[in-house]
Formats: C-alpha cells, sequence, structure tokens
C-alpha cells in the first residue's frame, strides 16, 4: 500500500512543500485510541503520541489529531513516532460532546461522504437522521441513509419508512441494505469511489461493522445486536479506525452514538431544513423566531402544510440546542479568559517581589 491508497494528492504535497515540512515523515491517522494513535506511511504503521507543546498549546479537542488526519512525525524506532503537526482539514465530522457542555467531540476528518447507518426494524427515526443531516452538512460532507435489516421488515413496513422519509426530505440519497443476504451491498459498493474517503456513523447495533466487514470480505470488527428489551445497541466498537478497501475506496468506521447534540454552526441547520429556511425569508421581521410572530411565513406554511409540522418541531428543538451550546462555549471562553488573567497577574506579582527582594 502506499500514501495514494490512503488518499495523498497533489494538494498535500504542495502544502508540505510550500510550509517547509518535507523534512519531517508523514502519514495518515488511521486508529485513536484514547490520545495514541496508529499513523500509516503507507507501507508501514507507527504508535504515535504528539509533543508536548502540542498538548500544552491545544485550546480545544480539534487541536488534537483524529483519526483521517493527515500528519507529520518523527520516528524514533522501529515502529514508534511523534506527530508534530496536523495538516489542514478538509472537513471534520464533530458533534457536542456527552456530558461536557460546550465542547465537541471529533468523529473523524476529512470525510467526503458519510454513510448514516439505521436499522429499519427499531431504529428508524427521521427527527435523528435529521440531526445527523446537519452534522454533515456542516462540513460540507454529502451524507448517504442506508436503511439496513429490511431483511427484518416486511414490504409494507419499508414502503412505510420511505414515504415517511421522503415526506420530510425528497433529496435525501438512500441505500436498502441486508447484511444478511448482501441485498444492496453492490449499490454501496458503486457508490464508492478510490482515493475518496467514507466515514459509517450510527446507533450502536444498526450493522455499520458487520457493513465495513462485509465490504472488506473478511472479519476484522466485532459485532452486536440492538437489545430487544432496551431497543438499544451494545456498544462494540471502541474506537475509530481506517481501512482501504479492495476498489480503492477508504472508509472509517466509529463507536455507535447514543447522544447526538449538535455544535454551532448555523449553516448546517440551514441546509438540513432547507425548505424551512428559504420560506422565512418570507417573514415580515428579518429577526423572526418562527414562534407566534405576526406575519411569520413559516408558522403560514405548516398551517398550510407546505412545511411538515413535525421537521418544524425537530428544528425548533435543533436550533434551541445551539443556542445553549453558543452560550456555554461563550460563558467557558469568559471564565478561560478571567482565569488567564489571573494567572498573568500572579506572574507579574511574583516578578515584581523577586525584583524589589
Amino acid at each position: 500500500m502506499t500514501l495514494a491508497d490512503l488518499g495523498y494528492t497533489d494538494e498535500i504535497a504542495a502544502y508540505l512543500k510550500n510550509n517547509d515540512l518535507s523534512g519531517f515523515s508523514f502519514g495518515r491517522v488511521t486508529q485513536e485510541h484514547r490520545e495514541r494513535y496508529v499513523v500509516s506511511t503507507g507501507d508501514r504503521e507507527y504508535d504515535a503520541e504528539i509533543t508536548g507543546n502540542m498538548r500544552f498549546t491545544a485550546t480545544s479537542r480539534s487541536d488534537f489529531p483524529a483519526v483521517g488526519d493527515w500528519v507529520t512525525m518523527t520516528i524514533y524506532d522501529t515502529d514508534q513516532a511523534i506527530i508534530h503537526h496536523i495538516l489542514p482539514r478538509k472537513s471534520m465530522l464533530a458533534r457536542q460532546a456527552v456530558g461536557k457542555p460546550g465542547e465537541i467531540q471529533i468523529i473523524s476528518t476529512n470525510i467526503d461522504f458519510a454513510f448514516i447507518v439505521q436499522a429499519i426494524s427499531n431504529n428508524f427515526n427521521i427527527n435523528r437522521l435529521e440531526r445527523y443531516l446537519t452534522i454533515c452538512n456542516s462540513s460540507n460532507i454529502e451524507p448517504v441513509l442506508v436503511i439496513s435489516k429490511i431483511d427484518l421488515a416486511t414490504g409494507n413496513e419499508i414502503r412505510d419508512a420511505i414515504s415517511a422519509l421522503e415526506a420530510r426530505d425528497k433529496n435525501v440519497k438512500y441505500i436498502l441494505l441486508s447484511n444478511m443476504s448482501n441485498e444492496g451491498l453492490d449499490q454501496i459498493l458503486s457508490f464508492i469511489q478510490k482515493g475518496k474517503t467514507y466515514c459509517v456513523v450510527g446507533s450502536s447495533g444498526v450493522g455499520k461493522s458487520t457493513l465495513i466487514n462485509n465490504l472488506l470480505k473478511k472479519e476484522v470488527l466485532r459485532t452486536g445486536e440492538i437489545s430487544h428489551s432496551t431497543n438499544k445497541g451494545r456498544h462494540i466498537t471502541e474506537h475509530r479506525e481506517l481501512f482501504v478497501l479492495e476498489n480503492g475506496g477508504i472508509i472509517i468506521d466509529t463507536p455507535g452514538m447514543k447522544e447526538l447534540g449538535v455544535t454551532d454552526d448555523l449553516k448546517g441547520i440551514e441546509n438540513t431544513f432547507q425548505d424551512i429556511h428559504n420560506i422565512s425569508q418570507g417573514c415580515r421581521f428579518t429577526d423572526c423566531q418562527h414562534i407566534n410572530e405576526s406575519g411569520c411565513a413559516v408558522l403560514e406554511a405548516i398551517k398550510t402544510g407546505t412545511i411538515n409540522s413535525e421537521s418544524y418541531e425537530n428544528y425548533r428543538k435543533i436550533l434551541k440546542e445551539q443556542e445553549r451550546f453558543q452560550t456555554t462555549v461563550a460563558e467557558k471562553r469568559k471564565r478561560d479568559k478571567v482565569f488567564g488573567k489571573m494567572i498573568k497577574n500572579y506572574y507579574r506579582d511574583m516578578k515584581n517581589n523577586e525584583t524589589e527582594t
């Protein structure tokens, strides 16, 4: 395997040359294990960690490497390396970190397409799908819905699911898949292009790992099922990992997600709820919140059925979450600024005291 097989391009080569980074070893992060990384140069893999300076100067999680990143590094043993730089990302699939208000969790980087997997049997949920779409649209990543486990559903159930999907959004690309019979697998393979990077996301137990095993034609990932008692999947995949397929496509597996909080990118929401955004341009007031204002074109469209009422409710819910995230980030930055000022004053006073003595 070569760097080209990992998605290396002329643009990346030019960046290395123009920024005087050609003296470093270079590769792509293929695995992440709690701030320990595996970096591939195409022909070899290295266990890697970041420099102390990178750790010290990091201001957020986005300053750390993630699966999909291109990095420069120094190799100091046969299979050990230190990561020095992260190249600019063309895309970053991220969500609000669970249990950490105001912080993001990077799912993967430099992604071209995202396969959003939902099991039709007991996981198919259009509100959740719209959240995934919002996250993808925030990073200019093209989403593709994979409706899995169709072997567990009747023809009527499949038709009802598609009808419900098209009633909310006729533009969503979708593929019907059975990991048991492999129906739909050829359609997914034909969609995957050489040198492009694909991310597989979804809740636990929906068939993400099985799909990747089938695409790789070998068992490389453990698999689990959705519990019939809790309707939730068990977390089998505990890390992120990048694989290269026979047809040259690059695919990244991710842990299952019980919660899916959005971040602060308004563009992603506007793109996901394009019909609501377009109609809102006709509201009487430019700062219309679409709640109870007079002359609200969105509320009028809901009355006439032009806008799906369930989609509108989900839109409002996601907007509120985004507002809370933005408020938390602003408060966090304010606290950090005050703390930074305290530290600065502390060292200034120490220096003054030393000078006086």
